[in-house]
């Protein structure tokens, strides 16, 4: 019998790279059977609603890629971001609890303050600097307190894909359109291809989870800047990219300068290492070409 796994944020990157994964791998989704749900589909502030669902279709495991990720729009919302990251998060975990599913819930890199020297490790104590850092880390806690049965944490960064609306994208058309493009060159971190996500949360779903709510760090290998990042991605464009620091640049919420997280927990508990952000920010490129 498959696995039937409910992907929530359907609409969202890491949702259409499962739609893509289920289309095109079936060595890896063979035992799966998706259930792709976007917000216009499952409102998961409804509790109600989610608890329907899963009964109706006998879902065995919810992914929750929906998320309010509007980082700066979260300090004039901080109300809607936290009933997206926060409130809805334990209504999944409340719903996944009672009836023995799975969860498998996707947190941010934004729970740090972005002030430690080294990689951020799992058991690092979190310190968000902005309302939706904070909200994510809300989610988290929940998740914590009501623990369902062989949940996880994953913990992400940077993440863009050839779906969606993201940074590498938003980089290639201001390519196109500008001779110059500013770029903060003073906040490092790691890009994450949404596919290679995608595939390591197909490998954790029939994963048992002994320390239930386990918490995994996952990005491509490697840091940058978010000026590296953006000369990479325009390498072949005739564009000039002039670094500037965080000061120069105003946005209404605070960032944090360095969020690189340690991957190997995961790397042990899977087997192999992640590809470097180089490597699989080349295919992405390649696709949008």
């Amino acid at each position: 019998m498959k696995t039937k796994v409910l992907i929530t944020g359907a609409n969202g990157q890491l949702g259409c790279e499962f739609r893509y994964l289920d289309a095109i791998d079936h060595a890896l989704c063979k035992d799966v059977e998706f259930l792709f749900v976007s917000r216009s589909e499952l409102d998961i502030t409804d509790r109600a609603a989610i608890e329907s669902i899963c009964d109706s279709e006998a879902i065995n495991v919810i992914v929750n890629c929906a998320a309010y990720t509007a980082v700066d729009k979260a300090e004039e919302e901080p109300e809607e971001a936290d009933a997206i990251n926060h409130i809805a998060v334990g209504f999944l975990a409340e719903t996944a609890k009672s009836r023995g599913i799975k969860l498998i819930h996707i947190s941010t890199d934004y729970v740090f303050d972005g002030e430690s020297a080294n990689p951020y490790v799992e058991s690092d104590i979190p310190n968000p600097i902005n309302e939706y850092g904070k909200s994510k880390l809300a989610g988290e806690q929940v998740i914590r307190a009501i623990a369902p049965p062989d949940s996880i944490i994953v913990r992400t960064s940077w993440v863009y894909s050839s779906f969606g609306n993201n940074f590498v994208k938003t980089m290639l058309r201001l390519g196109r359109e500008r001779d110059e493009i500013r770029v903060v060159s003073d906040q490092y971190g790691s890009p994450t291809n949404a596919r290679d996500l995608a595939k390591v949360i197909c490998d954790l779903l029939d994963r048992s989870i002994q320390n239930s709510p386990e918490v995994l760090h996952f990005s491509n290998s490697e840091a940058c800047s978010w000026f590296e990042f953006a000369s990479y991605i325009l390498k072949s464009c005739d564009v000039k990219i002039l670094p500037i620091t965080t000061a120069q640049y105003v946005q209404k919420a605070a960032r944090p300068q360095g969020t690189t997280m340690n991957t190997k927990k995961l790397e042990l508990f899977l087997g192999g290492d992640p590809r470097s952000w180089t490597v699989a920010l080349d295919d992405v490129l390649y696709e949008l070409s």
